[in-house]
Protein backbone atom coordinates (compact mmCIF):
# COMPACT_ATOMS: atom_id res chain seq x y z
CA UNK A 1 0.00 0.00 0.00
CA UNK A 2 1.14 3.43 -0.67
CA UNK A 3 2.33 5.70 1.77
CA UNK A 4 0.15 8.44 2.56
CA UNK A 5 1.24 12.29 1.90
CA UNK A 6 -0.73 15.27 3.08
CA UNK A 7 0.24 18.69 1.83
CA UNK A 8 -1.00 22.04 2.12
CA UNK A 9 -0.44 25.45 -0.04
CA UNK A 10 1.36 28.26 1.02
CA UNK A 11 -0.75 31.25 2.17
CA UNK A 12 -4.24 30.50 2.99
CA UNK A 13 -4.02 26.81 2.48
CA UNK A 14 -1.19 26.71 5.35
CA UNK A 15 -3.21 28.92 7.94
CA UNK A 16 -6.81 27.42 7.60
CA UNK A 17 -4.78 24.16 7.98
CA UNK A 18 -2.97 25.44 11.16
CA UNK A 19 -6.27 26.97 12.46
CA UNK A 20 -8.68 24.41 11.87
CA UNK A 21 -6.34 21.38 11.90
CA UNK A 22 -6.94 19.51 8.51
CA UNK A 23 -4.41 19.41 5.04
CA UNK A 24 -5.31 20.78 1.59
CA UNK A 25 -4.39 17.69 -0.07
CA UNK A 26 -4.02 14.23 0.12
CA UNK A 27 -1.77 11.83 -1.98
CA UNK A 28 -2.83 7.89 -2.19
CA UNK A 29 -0.39 6.80 -4.85
CA UNK A 30 -1.93 7.93 -7.99
CA UNK A 31 -4.81 9.33 -6.71
CA UNK A 32 -5.13 13.37 -4.83
CA UNK A 33 -7.65 14.29 -2.85
CA UNK A 34 -8.17 17.71 -2.52
CA UNK A 35 -10.13 19.65 0.74
CA UNK A 36 -13.00 21.74 -0.38
CA UNK A 37 -11.79 24.98 -1.30
CA UNK A 38 -13.62 27.95 -0.34
CA UNK A 39 -13.88 31.60 -1.77
CA UNK A 40 -11.07 32.91 0.49
CA UNK A 41 -8.24 35.29 -0.98
CA UNK A 42 -4.61 33.96 -0.62
CA UNK A 43 -4.67 35.89 3.53
CA UNK A 44 -7.74 33.60 3.69
CA UNK A 45 -10.11 36.96 3.61
CA UNK A 46 -14.08 36.16 2.21
CA UNK A 47 -16.08 38.25 0.87
CA UNK A 48 -19.83 37.75 1.89
CA UNK A 49 -21.66 39.67 -0.57
CA UNK A 50 -19.65 38.61 -4.03
CA UNK A 51 -20.89 35.51 -4.71
CA UNK A 52 -19.15 35.53 -8.49
CA UNK A 53 -15.81 36.28 -6.52
CA UNK A 54 -15.96 33.61 -4.05
CA UNK A 55 -17.11 31.23 -7.16
CA UNK A 56 -13.75 32.59 -9.05
CA UNK A 57 -11.13 32.15 -6.01
CA UNK A 58 -12.66 28.73 -4.99
CA UNK A 59 -11.76 27.75 -8.53
CA UNK A 60 -8.02 28.92 -8.36
CA UNK A 61 -7.50 27.56 -4.79
CA UNK A 62 -8.54 24.15 -6.20
CA UNK A 63 -5.47 25.10 -8.61
CA UNK A 64 -3.05 26.53 -6.32
CA UNK A 65 -3.93 23.30 -3.92
CA UNK A 66 -3.42 20.60 -7.46
CA UNK A 67 -0.22 22.77 -8.34
CA UNK A 68 1.22 22.37 -4.97
CA UNK A 69 0.56 18.80 -5.09
CA UNK A 70 2.24 18.94 -8.60
CA UNK A 71 -0.47 18.45 -10.77
CA UNK A 72 -1.38 20.64 -13.55
CA UNK A 73 -4.85 22.00 -11.81
CA UNK A 74 -8.13 21.37 -13.37
CA UNK A 75 -6.93 19.58 -15.87
CA UNK A 76 -6.24 16.43 -14.03
CA UNK A 77 -9.70 16.41 -12.39
CA UNK A 78 -11.87 13.49 -12.57
CA UNK A 79 -14.57 13.99 -9.58
CA UNK A 80 -15.82 17.34 -8.39
CA UNK A 81 -18.40 17.77 -5.52
CA UNK A 82 -19.29 21.72 -5.04
CA UNK A 83 -21.75 22.81 -1.58
CA UNK A 84 -24.02 25.78 -2.29
CA UNK A 85 -25.34 27.93 0.54
CA UNK A 86 -27.51 29.71 -2.44
CA UNK A 87 -27.88 27.37 -5.53
CA UNK A 88 -29.69 29.75 -7.77
CA UNK A 89 -26.99 32.28 -7.32
CA UNK A 90 -23.83 30.13 -7.55
CA UNK A 91 -24.96 27.37 -9.67
CA UNK A 92 -24.31 28.58 -13.21
CA UNK A 93 -21.50 30.21 -12.02
CA UNK A 94 -19.86 27.24 -11.68
CA UNK A 95 -20.97 25.41 -15.12
CA UNK A 96 -19.45 29.02 -16.63
CA UNK A 97 -16.01 28.44 -14.78
CA UNK A 98 -15.94 25.06 -14.93
CA UNK A 99 -16.73 25.56 -18.75
CA UNK A 100 -14.27 28.23 -19.30
CA UNK A 101 -11.47 26.05 -17.15
CA UNK A 102 -11.35 23.30 -18.52
CA UNK A 103 -13.16 23.25 -22.19
CA UNK A 104 -12.66 20.11 -23.49
CA UNK A 105 -12.69 17.83 -20.17
CA UNK A 106 -16.02 16.81 -18.19
CA UNK A 107 -15.62 15.62 -14.83
CA UNK A 108 -18.20 13.81 -12.73
CA UNK A 109 -20.16 16.40 -10.76
CA UNK A 110 -22.52 16.16 -7.33
CA UNK A 111 -23.79 19.38 -6.69
CA UNK A 112 -25.18 19.97 -3.26
CA UNK A 113 -27.44 22.75 -1.75
CA UNK A 114 -26.67 23.75 2.05
CA UNK A 115 -27.64 25.62 4.75
CA UNK A 116 -24.20 26.74 6.11
CA UNK A 117 -20.45 25.83 5.21
CA UNK A 118 -17.81 25.43 8.03
CA UNK A 119 -16.88 29.78 8.15
CA UNK A 120 -20.31 31.66 7.99
CA UNK A 121 -19.15 34.01 5.17
CA UNK A 122 -18.24 31.05 3.14
CA UNK A 123 -20.92 30.83 0.29
CA UNK A 124 -19.03 28.29 -2.10
CA UNK A 125 -16.88 25.29 -1.71
CA UNK A 126 -15.23 22.77 -4.17
CA UNK A 127 -13.70 19.48 -3.47
CA UNK A 128 -12.38 18.02 -6.12
CA UNK A 129 -10.49 14.18 -6.66
CA UNK A 130 -7.36 14.22 -9.29
CA UNK A 131 -5.62 11.59 -11.36
CA UNK A 132 -1.45 12.63 -10.44
CA UNK A 133 -0.24 10.13 -14.38
CA UNK A 134 2.75 8.70 -13.78
CA UNK A 135 6.06 9.34 -16.43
Amino acid sequence: MSTLKYLNEEGAGQQNSDQFHYSQVVILGDIVKCAGQGGWDTTGALDANDIEGQVDLAFQNVDRVLQAAGLRGWEDVYSVRSYHVDMDASFQLVVDRSKKRIPDHRPIWTCIGVTRLALPDMLIEIEVEAYAKKA
